[in-house]
């Protein structure tokens, strides 16, 4: 049987963490322990932890920060901490289905060359109350459903990440590979994760709905539910399309922006560490932004003069 870890991060979490907790406690396939990393709370989720810890001894390992980490190098603890073969990320504020163990675990046994798995999820508020919304996680679906190919190095690296921390699971064989974490600004673990995971094809998605994600005013990072309609469908679908070529202003602008971030965070982490993946990340970024530069000297030249002095 595959060992598997928990590796859960905590601050000022005492709302809602007993929900995810039990929610974890209650799989169909057990957990064999769960790694906690708490930064620093100064509200209730210690002794909260501490009641859990008392309860179920040989699954709980606490470990309380000396100093605050934030949540990149928490993460990063934690995960360093796990012993199990799969090691699950979790928020502390969400609630996990209770296949979700068993439905990753089957994957991972049946696809050995997968080394990060991501799921699809629902929507919750702050009562628990499901919302009908699209997602990020719905991405993959709706390129399936327009006959794209779905190239997720090539979105994660040029257009943004939907592989969200709290619906991943990575292999401990894998850790090496992504740790330590950059601590580059905007660039978080889980974008890492992914990046270097898709990069080298050991990354997958399924679109299963095995997590609730809780949509609240405390959370470190939100924007990826969207109204249930034809209008945001369209616009996801627009976004996450990295063969789709930009046709105005507007396209242009977005595309550049989100290239000169890319590269702005790539070029960074270079600055300090000469890492062989972040190259590769960088030279897709800067293919895509000189052949986008390209297209707009041959077929809008005035746009072209616009955006090479005022967006480089």
């Amino acid at each position: 049987m595959i060992k598997t870890s928990v590796a859960l991060c905590t601050y000022n979490g005492e709302k809602y963490i007993r929900g995810q907790i039990d929610s974890i406690l209650d799989q169909s396939l057990k957990v064999d322990e769960i790694v906690v990393c708490d930064d620093g709370s100064t509200d209730k989720t210690l002794s909260i932890l501490a009641e859990y810890e008392n309860r179920f001894p040989d699954i709980f390992k606490i470990h309380i920060n000396e100093k605050n980490l934030r949540s990149v190098k928490n993460f990063e603890k934690a995960i360093s901490l796990c012993s199990g073969e799969i090691i699950f990320l979790s928020d502390q504020d969400d609630i996990w289905e209770s296949e979700k163990v068993k439905f990753f675990n089957d994957f991972f046994d049946t696809n050995p060359s997968i080394d990060v798995l991501c799921s699809n999820g629902f929507i919750i508020d702050e009562n628990n109350i499901q919302k009908s919304h699209y997602t990020v996680w719905d991405v993959p679906t709706f390129l399936r459903e327009s006959k794209k190919e779905i190239d997720y190095f090539k979105i994660f690296a040029i257009i943004g990440n939907f592989a969200t921390g709290a619906s991943m699971a990575i292999r401990r064989s894998f850790v090496n590979k992504i740790i330590p974490f950059p601590t580059v600004e905007g660039l978080h673990h889980d974008e890492w994760i992914a990046l270097v995971s898709a990069e080298q094809k050991k990354f997958a998605f399924i679109n299963d709905k095995l997590i609730s994600y809780r949509i609240h005013s405390a959370q470190q990072v939100g924007g990826i539910s969207y109204s249930k309609d034809d209008a945001s469908k369209e616009k996801l679908m627009s976004r996450f399309d990295h063969d789709k070529a930009p046709k105005t202003f507007r396209d242009f602008k977005i595309k550049l922006r989100t290239l000169n971030d890319k590269e702005r965070k790539f070029s960074a982490y270079l600055e300090n560490d000469p890492n062989e993946n972040v190259n590769k990340f960088l030279k897709e970024v800067q293919h895509e932004k000189s052949a986008l530069y390209q297209k707009l000297r041959s077929e809008h030249f005035i746009l072209f003069l616009f955006f090479k002095y005022f967006y480089r």
